[in-house]
C-alpha cells in the first residue's frame, strides 16, 4: 500500500509539473501577441538559395511583405540582416567564399549596397521607409558609443521608419568584430529595449540532436534555462555561406534573456511564420526570460 501511494504521488507530481510547464509556455507565447518592439534577424541561409548561393528574391519579398504588414499593424520593427558577403559573391560571380579578411571585407562592401538596393525596392513597394545602420563591437562595448547607437535607432523608429542593421564588415577587424549576426541581433535587442527577438533560420528550432543526421531528434518547444546540456546539443557550424550555427543562436538567447528579451528561433523558409509566432502559435523554440 505505501508503495502504491508513493507511486501515485510521484505520478501526480509529474502531472502537476507538466501542467505548470504548459501554463508557463502558454503564458510566454501569449505575451508575444502584445509585444510592440520586435527585432527580427534573418540569416544568409534564408536569404540565399542553398545550391546556387544566389539571392532568393521570392523569399526576400515575402519576408519583407510580412515585416511591412507587422509595421502597419503598429509594431516597431528592427530588421537585422546577414547576407552582405553572399550578395557580394553573387554580384561578382564568385562561387567559393574567400578565406582572407580583405577579400571578405571587399565582398561585404559590395554586397551591402546590393542588399540595401533590394530592400529599398521591396520595402518601398509596401509603403515602408528604411534606414541603414552599420555597427561594430565598439558600438556595444563603449558606453558613449552604445548610447549614440541607441539614440540613432530610436530616432529612426520615431520617424516611422524601419532600421536595417548589419555588422560593419567592410571595416571591422577581429578586435572590433561581433562575429555573427545572431549575437549582433541580441545586442541590438538589449540596446533598444526590445520585448522580443526572432531569429529566422533554415531549421524549425532547437532540436535534441541534429535532425539532418538523427531522425529521432525532437524539436524543443521551450527553453527556460540555458544550461550546459542545451549548449552541448546546440551543435556547431552552419551553412557554407553563413558564419552562424545553432551554437551562436544559443549564445544570443543567453544574452537576450539575461537582458529581459524573449527570443525565438523560427524557420524563415515558411511564409507566414513571423505572424504565426507573434500570434502565440507553438512554432519554433522560445527562450523565456527568468520571470516568465
Amino acid at each position: 500500500m505505501p508503495f502504491k501511494f508513493s507511486l501515485r504521488k510521484r505520478q501526480n507530481e509529474f502531472i502537476m509539473k507538466a501542467k505548470r510547464e504548459v501554463i508557463n509556455l502558454s503564458s510566454a507565447r501569449e505575451n508575444l501577441r502584445t509585444a510592440r518592439r520586435i527585432v527580427i534577424k534573418v540569416g544568409t541561409s534564408t536569404l540565399a538559395h542553398a545550391e546556387s548561393g544566389k539571392l532568393n528574391l521570392y523569399r526576400i519579398e515575402h519576408l519583407i511583405r510580412e515585416i511591412a504588414d507587422l509595421h502597419n499593424a503598429g509594431k516597431e520593427i528592427i530588421f537585422v540582416s546577414s547576407g552582405a558577403i553572399a550578395a557580394g559573391m553573387n554580384k561578382l560571380g564568385i562561387k567559393v567564399k574567400p578565406q582572407t579578411i580583405p577579400e571578405n571585407q571587399a565582398l561585404a562592401a559590395i554586397g551591402q549596397g546590393v542588399l540595401m538596393h533590394i530592400y529599398e525596392k521591396f520595402f518601398a513597394e509596401y509603403g515602408q521607409t528604411i534606414g541603414q545602420v552599420l555597427l561594430t563591437k565598439e558600438n556595444a562595448a563603449d558606453e558613449h558609443a552604445r548610447e549614440n547607437s541607441k539614440n540613432s535607432l530610436q530616432a529612426i523608429l520615431d520617424m516611422g521608419a524601419i532600421p536595417v542593421v548589419n555588422e560593419n564588415d567592410a571595416v571591422a577587424v577581429d578586435e572590433i568584430k561581433i562575429g555573427d549576426n545572431d549575437n549582433l541581433s541580441a545586442i541590438v535587442a538589449a540596446m533598444i529595449d526590445a520585448e522580443v527577438l526572432i531569429i529566422l533560420s533554415d531549421i524549425d528550432g532547437l532540436y535534441t540532436a541534429n535532425p539532418n543526421v538523427d531522425k529521432s531528434a525532437r524539436l524543443i518547444e521551450e527553453v527556460s534555462d540555458i544550461n550546459s546540456e542545451i549548449e552541448r546539443i546546440a551543435g556547431g557550424a552552419g551553412t557554407k555561406l553563413g558564419t552562424g550555427g545553432m551554437f551562436t543562436k544559443i549564445q544570443a538567447a543567453k544574452f537576450a534573456t539575461a537582458n529581459g528579451v524573449t527570443m525565438l528561433i523560427v524557420n524563415g523558409s515558411t511564409n507566414g511564420n513571423l505572424r504565426r509566432a507573434l500570434n502565440g502559435e507553438a512554432i519554433g523554440t522560445i527562450f523565456t526570460i527568468s520571470n516568465e
